[in-house]
């Protein structure tokens, strides 16, 4: 079994942040699914959840915005790895994502604001014991600098 990425988000709203994550993980051969609840709101849910994906491969990326409490939640429920992936909000002036950097001690997740990020550090996590993601990955990589290298040869003929 590969393994999967459970995306929890916060809220419903969270569903379009998370749609994004998604299309990486699917670019990079990962399986996902989509889970909703709440640390504050829905605790019990939450508990549910890690319950639900406890004898699985799975790495949990939390979406959560304003005060991320799920991300330290999860983790500290699970011996999974947790990705917390605050959406950036301009109203907050970025202060929101403190909530996910600064935890509680023997909290371990990561922490990313960028879809693309989150989803590339549970390929890799899952990467350690499926070859075929790890191969995914470099084609990945590989494809990222031929972009460049196209973007290298365009800008050269500028003047």
């Amino acid at each position: 079994m590969t393994g999967i990425a459970v995306i929890v988000m916060g809220s419903e709203r969270d569903l379009d942040f998370s749609r994004e994550i998604a299309k990486y993980l699917k670019m990079l051969g990962v399986t996902y699914t989509f889970r909703v609840a709440s640390a504050h709101k829905t605790p019990e849910k939450v508990l549910e959840v890690i319950k639900e994906f406890e004898a699985e491969k799975a790495v949990y990326i939390t979406v959560a915005g304003r005060s991320n409490a799920l991300s330290a939640f999860v983790d500290a429920n699970s011996s999974k790895p947790v990705i917390a992936c605050p959406p950036y909000s301009e109203n907050y002036g970025g202060a929101d994502i403190y909530s996910s950097l600064r935890v509680p001690s023997g909290i371990g997740s990561l922490v990313t604001i960028v879809p693309e990020g989150a989803a590339i550090a549970v390929a890799k996590i899952l990467a350690l014991e499926d070859s075929s993601l790890a191969e995914g990955i470099k084609d990945y990589q590989a494809s990222k600098k031929r972009e460049l290298e196209k973007a290298n040869e365009s800008v050269k003929k500028l003047k």
